[in-house]
């Protein structure tokens, strides 16, 4: 821990008087989109590994001294308090390991976590099993996380086939609502894909992010293979779609 103690106290002479403007001038509120694009590049940077995962994971670190010790210097907790919390946390939400209960798999585990996180006190006032899913997620993780709230209780398909059957008949009405130039409804029946698309991969076990983030880069790189071998400006979409073609075949 000495290093992580090093790092607080950096911190700490950074928020100081005659430490760094920049950093004495931050508050909980402007670090919020620092936060957000420091777990996205760590979200890219878990598919490397090494020493890029390492420097993100410090960066998201880093966040949660920077926050604790705001909220020290307005004498409300510390990241000894964060420490703290944090630690009880996990040891009671695993009494199989810290407890004397017994579990047969990982979905016991789970159904035990569930159960305690109810009773703690700051989850006391949820009355929906909705309840808690933050507002700022990204659409396609609150849609995620919406579907497996749902399925805790029941509410789910019995197998991915009954999802690629609801998402076929929601890509139809899509199409009915093209046909129909329907542009209202059009917005509504879109999203309904989409949904019973994030519906479809949870049941496959793939997270949805993740996949939609790959496909990302790889059109990124499909595209700037194009750029590289072709004028970009001056070339039809023959052109285009060969040269997409060739970075295909070569894995690009």
């Amino acid at each position: 821990m000495k290093e992580f103690q090093r790092l607080v106290e950096i911190m700490r002479k950074l928020r100081a008087p005659g430490g760094c403007p920049w950093d004495r001038e931050q508050t909980i509120e402007s670090l919020k989109p620092y936060l957000l694009e420091e777990v996205y590049e760590t979200l890219e940077a878990m598919d490397k590994g090494g020493d890029e995962l390492k420097g993100e994971l410090g960066d998201l670190l880093l966040n949660v001294v920077f926050q604790s010790l705001i909220m020290e210097e307005k004498k409300e907790f510390d990241i000894e308090d964060v420490s703290k919390a944090v630690s009880e946390k996990l040891i009671r939400r695993h009494p199989h390991v810290f407890g004397d209960i017994g579990v047969k798999d990982s979905g016991e585990v789970i159904k035990n976590w569930d159960a305690i996180k109810k009773e703690e006190k700051e989850h006391r006032h949820r009355k929906s099993i909705l309840d808690g899913i933050p507002g700022v997620l990204p659409p396609l993780s609150k849609a995620e996380k919406l579907q497996h709230k749902a399925a805790k209780v029941g509410f789910d398909w019995e197998n991915t086939d009954g999802a690629i059957d609801k998402m076929e008949e929601e890509l139809e009405e899509m199409r009915e609502a093209f046909k129909n130039k329907d542009l209202e409804n059009l917005k509504e029946e879109m999203g309904d894909v989409v949904f019973s698309l994030v519906n479809v991969a949870r049941l496959a076990g793939i997270n949805i992010t993740d996949a939609i983030m790959k496909t990302n880069n790889k059109f990124e790189q499909r595209f700037r293979y194009i750029e590289e071998n072709c004028d970009i400006e001056n070339s039809d979409l023959e052109k285009m779609e060969k040269l997409w073609q060739e970075a295909k075949k070569k894995k690009i």
